[in-house]
């Protein structure tokens, strides 16, 4: 950051008084402009047919990570709850209208300043196409995952965590609620052909 967004005068990074992390601060108005994690929100939809349950992925169309599959999810904007974010996010990626469930993965990835939540949600329907950031958008059952084409940890961690949890409810469990913090680093491999 280089100017105030109040008054367009030059910034300077300093500790503001009664605070302890450097900010950038505004040398002519003196406003403070503190810079916080983005929200990205997602859902994991899922359709369940002649006894097996399959996970709607996207191809992305965009960088980073052009080319390989992940959750629908984005950046929360501003003036929407999380719950109406997952929603947006799956009807633009994937065309697809969903039934929202419960929070499932809360996924701080501090390394990149941003914070993942994934929602649990059903198709209401398999009438669903490929957003603009999308490439192909496809049904997916656990073992027909490209594993090794996911485009982010937190795409991986999200769906072992729900195939794991899938296993508890034939056990008679039921899904859970997951935090972690993601601390490993994304592939930087080539897109796959």
């Amino acid at each position: 950051m280089k100017f105030c967004s109040e008054c367009a005068h030059p910034v300077a990074l300093a500790i503001p008084e009664g605070d302890n992390r450097p900010r950038y601060v505004c040398t002519h108005c003196d406003a403070i402009h503190y810079q916080n994690p983005k929200l990205v929100i997602g859902s994991i939809p899922v359709w369940e047919g002649d006894g097996e349950l399959k996970v709607l992925l996207c191809k992305r169309a965009i960088e980073p990570r052009y080319g390989y599959w992940t959750l629908p999810a984005g950046f929360m904007e501003n003036a929407e709850t999380t719950a109406e974010a997952a929603v947006r996010e799956t009807e633009e990626e994937a065309g697809a209208h969903i039934e929202l469930g419960q929070l499932f993965t809360l996924l701080n990835v501090a390394h990149v300043h941003q914070v993942h939540l994934f929602y649990l949600a059903r198709l209401r329907d398999l009438d669903f196409a490929p957003g603009i950031e999308s490439l192909e958008v496809q049904l997916f059952s656990e073992r027909e995952i490209p594993w090794d084409e996911l485009a982010f940890p937190t795409i991986r961690t999200t769906l072992e965590l729900f195939f794991a949890d899938r296993v508890k409810m034939r056990e008679g469990g039921s899904y859970g609620f997951h935090s972690q913090d993601i601390v490993r680093p994304m592939r930087m491999a080539g897109a796959p052909g």
